[in-house]
């Protein structure tokens, strides 16, 4: 049926996307005094081009919609950091989608910050590099980002009023995959360290990946984020070497997924594929797959179209694995 979920441009632009020693403790202090967005690098980062790439926004709402701003040109990636009025000590790293080839903020990045701070967690929304801008090393660029912005939010916990054992993830998309890039490849090194922040651990205490982009070697593979995220042609071992799947093992973090069976931008099989290897490893995970909802909708769906529910049983599972505490009775 057709996703009436995400808006015609970004269906069509999904769907064709294709390539394109330690510093003393000071060095966190002073990145954390940027205020609410934290540089993720202190100076260029890892592999970057002669030419950086140029900044740009695209506002792809109609007017009065809400906003829905693409970004591109992540030169200087970072997190902006959404603070609740009440924080109860957890933080999420939020991951927006958009094929490697844009960021979509807003969907995939503000609106869920929002519903999230209400709930009194501390969001930190990651703008990444996208791998077909110039970076040398493009395949390891994203996860560069995530495991720097995963060490950050540790090693500025105490400024920020968070528990450093109590830090999730929330990937959307090609996001996601990054997401559970991040959730099983947090040890491996992508990174010469920098400063000492890079001594915290990169692995989350819980990834949520929201119709994610699992494997890049299998038929339903989402061929955009592939080529934009490996470039072509690609071989085989290094489509492998960037599955999800692949990577499966007893550090994993715990895993909550959610999936439209409708979904035609990024089949429903990815999920299942990642969900049957957590299951072989003994890794904790949670699947919901839904009948209706198609690509693409945050937390922008009616709420009688079931994969509303996601961040309701996304809270749940959070407070059972007690990276989240359970609400107070009013």
């Amino acid at each position: 049926m057709p996703d009436r979920n995400i808006a015609p441009t970004r269906r069509a632009l999904l769907a064709g996307l294709a390539a394109t020693p330690l510093a003393a403790p000071a060095g966190v202090a002073a990145a954390a005094s940027a205020g609410d967005t934290l540089p993720l690098w202190p100076g260029s980062p890892p592999g970057a081009p002669a030419t950086l790439p140029v900044p740009r926004t695209e506002q792809r709402a109609k007017p009065g919609a809400p906003d829905d701003r693409w970004l591109t040109g992540i030169a200087a990636p970072s997190l902006t950091v959404r603070r609740p009025a009440q924080p109860n000590g957890t933080a999420v790293m939020l991951i927006p989608g958009g094929g490697y080839g844009f960021l979509a903020y807003d969907n995939e990045g503000e609106e869920q910050a929002r519903w999230l701070t209400a709930r009194g967690v501390t969001c930190f929304i990651l703008s990444y590099r996208l791998p077909a801008e110039g970076w040398r090393d493009r395949a390891l660029v994203p996860l560069q980002d995530a495991q720097r912005g995963l060490r950050l939010i540790r090693a500025n916990a105490a400024r920020y009023g968070v528990d450093a054992a109590r830090v999730a993830i929330i990937g959307f998309s090609a996001g996601g995959h990054l997401a559970g890039s991040l959730a099983t490849r947090h040890a491996e090194r992508t990174y010469a360290p920098v400063d000492a922040a890079d001594r915290a651990s990169a692995r989350p205490d819980l990834a949520a990946l929201i119709y994610p982009v699992v494997s890049l070697v299998a038929p339903f593979t989402h061929v955009g984020s592939r080529d934009n995220l490996l470039g072509t042609p690609s071989d085989d071992a290094a489509r492998r070497a960037a599955s999800v799947e692949s990577h499966v093992d007893a550090p994993t973090a715990p895993i909550f997924l959610v999936h439209a069976s409708d979904d035609d931008v990024v089949p429903i099989a990815n999920s299942l594929t990642l969900y049957q290897a957590l299951l072989a490893a003994k890794r904790p995970a949670e699947l919901h797959a839904f009948d209706r909802g198609g690509h693409g909708f945050g937390v922008r769906l009616p709420a009688d179209t079931p994969a509303a529910a996601w961040p309701t049983l996304f809270a749940a599972f959070a407070t059972r694995l007690g990276v989240l505490p359970p609400v107070k009775a009013s």
